[in-house]
């Protein structure tokens, strides 16, 4: 798990091994003298890159018949036909930390013409990113032109990851000679499961001395990435892990019913005497941790947590101790849910533990159960039913970071049996929270200037909650005056960046706002984009009042679905004085209706309409997406919908005189 390793001896799971064992795979590996001595590039002549190699060969071998390792070999032939390519892959990152040993490499560069130049370890370069401080290892690819193949292959020694590992095997351009190989000792028996269409892991039953997974494809098509697409989660990968250990075979080695004992036990330590009162007087200092309604006692919890506890990557023992977190305020992930989970249990709050991922990269397989599955938090409020993302500072009570939603998860919750209680996980859906919920909305008053109708004077009145306020509304306590000034015109000029503001004022702008009133902002405006004069007419960009509206076009037929982050609501309101003695002569381009529903529920909609009433011209807007995932047969049905609020933002209406 990305954040919290199962609580797992190896080598009190595994036993050690008692079975012979051959040398490991990669000691009798090497590559070919002259690799592309049968490759045909004729009929590859309009790509930019060609991969004619892609192995891939994990290996888990006992170090003298005790220690547990893996050994993870990767051996690529690229050929790179572009300068853009060359720019791209003209450096071998070689995977470099502290727990982890480089036992082999070797990379050579082969001319178009021919030419093989091997390169030695002069060439592996050693930098750091300046973000992220890591050190890197690569080579330095020398003397790669267009049509230059490049080939390299290495072997990393590191600690065995047998609970769950994700292959991709798939990218954007077409690969040849496909192989994925998983090799153990004969008494450790892996399974595995294929997605998106790829084949599933056969085995060798001709091996006797090791356990022997293995995938050929000749030929595997590139995927291209799409607008809006889960690339990395809709290309071909497979999943591999530990089923049990036949010297030791009374239990599964990779379950959820054990993981979920394992996190339990180690987010709800026993909590003596001493740190029982720090945890009591904690709650104390949050200012409405005593409410009676729970929806308000939660957020005023997690606001304070998230305002008052720094939290860190930083993995130390004493930050998931609640004594040092409680008295210095620093924690880590862990630390921090840690924190949560004894404060909701000392008040009495019922939640549930819930481990998902991150749907862009990763579905949640409700039925293949491996650790790799569980990589972000959640909490779950089953007496109101809302969850809580507490490692996520931009997310608040309700809602949770969207992508981890429209999803399935292992939910934990404490189950008391005979004075002992546990953790007992089961697969649930993680329900996205409702398009109702999560509001954009506006209403503009437009009124020509008198002596210049090119002018118009707008009032603006804009409105938003749910998804498009948590990014603002809980952090407005701490911020300073300048950048909520910032933050409001930057929502103001959303619709232009030429907009003058005369006044602006802002409401609802408390933390304790979010999730009960919508944040308001109210600004006069004045402008001269919206209107042009033509001859003794007048140009006036209605649709351009909304700002810029998201275009999906394609001229290629779509092959990967869309997925939003959130279910999401608008409702605008144009109301347009109509200047004394003219009036419009075009409105009926501004009715517009595109829907599309399935089983009598309306899944995605876009309506404008309007009404003329005295002198004045009222535009009524409305648009809703109550559905994140649009699968490709509905696809053209979305892009119908998101493309009227496009078509609506190029309306113009023509001002005459009478």
């Amino acid at each position: 798990m990305k954040l919290l390793r199962p609580i797992i001896c190896v080598l009190s799971l595994l036993t050690a091994n008692i079975f012979a064992q051959e040398k490991p795979y990669h000691e009798g590996y090497d590559w070919e003298e002259n690799p592309i001595a049968a490759i045909d590039l004729e009929k590859f002549k309009n790509e930019d890159i060609v991969a004619f190699k892609d192995k891939r060969a994990n290996e888990f071998f006992f170090i003298n018949n005790d220690a547990l390792v893996e050994y993870s070999l990767i051996h690529k032939i690229y050929w790179l036909n572009s300068n853009d390519k060359i720019e791209e892959y003209n450096k071998v990152y070689l995977p470099y930390s502290e727990g982890s040993e480089i036992v082999k490499n070797k990379a050579r560069v082969i001319t178009k013409d021919g030419k093989i130049k091997e390169l030695d370890d002069s060439k592996i370069l050693t930098a750091k990113d300046d973000e992220t401080k890591r050190t890197y290892k690569y080579y330095a690819l020398e003397g790669v032109e267009k049509g230059s193949f490049i080939e390299y292959y290495y072997v990393v020694k590191k600690y065995p990851d047998y609970t769950g590992n994700k292959i991709t095997l798939q990218s954007d351009f077409d690969k040849q000679d496909v192989d994925f190989d998983l090799f153990a000792p004969t008494n450790l028996i892996f399974t595995s499961k294929s997605y998106n269409g790829l084949s599933e892991l056969t085995k060798d039953t001709l091996d006797t001395k090791k356990n022997h997974w293995k995938l050929h494809l000749d030929n595997l098509e590139g995927l291209e990435e799409e607008e809006q697409a889960p690339y990395d989660a809709s290309r071909k990968y497979l999943i591999y892990k530990l089923k049990n250990n036949t010297a030791n075979p009374s239990s599964e080695i990779v379950s959820y019913s054990i993981v979920s004992q394992n996190i339990y036990n180690s987010l709800y330590p026993e909590i003596e005497n001493k740190k029982s009162d720090k945890i009591n007087k904690f709650i104390k200092s949050i200012e409405g941790a005593n409410e009676e309604d729970l929806t308000i006692k939660i957020r005023a919890i997690e606001n304070y947590i998230k305002t008052n506890v720094y939290l860190t990557e930083i993995k130390r023992k004493d930050l998931e101790d609640l004594a040092s977190i409680i008295a210095n305020k620093v924690a880590s992930e862990s630390g921090v849910v840690k924190l949560y989970a004894a404060i909701f249990n000392a008040l009495g709050i019922k939640h549930q533990i819930v481990f998902t991922s991150d749907r862009r990269e990763l579905k949640f397989d409700k039925s293949f159960e491996a650790y790799n599955f569980l990589q972000e938090y959640l909490i779950y409020f089953p007496k109101i039913k809302l969850y809580m993302a507490p490692t996520k500072l931009e997310s608040r009570l309700g809602f949770p970071p969207g992508y981890l939603t429209d999803n399935y998860g292992l939910f934990i919750k404490q189950v008391t049996l005979g004075g002992f209680t546990s953790g007992v996980g089961s697969v649930k859906y993680i329900k996205p929270v409702n398009y109702d919920k999560t509001n954009y909305n506006l209403v503009m008053n437009v009124n020509f200037d008198s002596e210049d109708l090119t002018i118009t004077n707008l009032k603006m009145d804009r409105t938003m909650d749910g998804y498009y306020a948590v990014f603002v509304q809980p952090f407005m306590d701490i911020a300073k005056e300048e950048d909520k000034n910032e933050m409001a015109e930057g929502i103001i000029k959303s619709i232009n960046e030429n907009v003058e503001i005369i006044e602006k004022k802002m409401f609802n702008d408390s933390s304790k706002d979010f999730g009960n009133k919508p944040l308001q902002i109210i600004a006069d405006l004045k402008s001269e984009e919206f209107v042009e004069k033509a001859g003794n007419k007048y140009l006036f960009k209605v649709g351009e009042l909304l700002g810029p509206q998201q275009e999906m076009y394609q001229k290629k037929a779509r092959k990967l679905p869309v997925e939003n982050e959130f279910e999401r609501s608008y409702d605008r309101k144009i109301i347009v004085d109509i200047p004394e003695g003219y009036h419009f002569k075009n409105l009926d381009n501004i009715n517009m209706d595109e829907s599309y529903t399935k089983d009598d529920e309306e899944l995605f909609m876009f309506k404008s309409t309007y009404k003329l009433k005295d002198n004045q011209l009222v535009i009524a807007i409305k648009e809703y997406y109550n559905k994140n995932i649009i699968e490709v047969p509905i696809y053209e049905e979305y892009r119908t919908v998101i493309n009227s609020a496009a078509n609506f933002n190029k309306v113009t209406l023509i001002l005459e005189k009478k």
